[in-house]
């Protein structure tokens, strides 16, 4: 069997192009998935782990598939191992030569090294902009003064109630209720 997996990283992205690409290469099903942030690929994790020996795992794109070079060779050892083939639509890489192997590993680490670039240059515009007072960091969502927080804090303190029913009641996270238990020194 060949499977196609088509993902997006925000809610607000289109799956069409992958999608349409991967029916015109054949694929016999198509798993797809809408991640935000660095949430796990459960459906992908689900597929890979019921393909069985001789099926084909195609994507549009290599990144596609993992966050970083570390997790994309994972997936390509793991496939490999249980004689399962991968196949990169835009790069023409298909793991059945052994070319197409090794294409893949040279283009995962260029693709890691792009990505790790990118963050260096971020940090070093957050330095700048530290220096220069322009940069505060992030902005705190709970401030001392605000009301869901306090009213988290006043719960807690009372002892009546779980740590996961204030949370519910307030809309305060548990990590951000903890934090500020912390900094507020009421933490037992």
């Amino acid at each position: 069997m060949i499977y196609g997996y088509a993902r997006v990283s925000s809610t607000d992205q289109n799956i069409d192009t992958q999608v349409s690409q991967l029916k015109s290469y054949g694929v016999d099903e198509i798993i797809s998935e809408k991640i935000t942030g660095v949430a796990e690929n459960k459906l992908l994790d689900d597929l890979v782990s019921n393909l069985n020996i001789g099926d084909t795992l195609v994507a549009t794109r290599m990144d596609r598939l993992g966050r970083s070079t570390v997790q994309l060779l994972q997936l390509v050892e793991e496939l490999s191992q249980r004689e399962i083939f991968l196949v990169i639509l835009n790069l023409g890489i298909d793991t059945r030569t052994p070319t197409g192997k090794f294409f893949l590993t040279v283009l995962a680490a260029f693709s890691e090294l792009e990505r790790t670039m990118i963050k260096e240059k971020q940090r070093a515009g957050i330095e700048i902009a530290q220096k220069k007072g322009h940069y505060k960091g992030r902005v705190k969502r709970y401030t001392k003064n605000h009301p869901g927080m306090n009213h988290a804090i006043e719960l807690y303190k009372q002892r009546e109630k779980t740590v996961k029913e204030i949370c519910e009641i307030t809309k305060v996270s548990r990590a951000s209720l903890y934090r500020a238990l912390k900094e507020r020194q009421h933490v037992t």
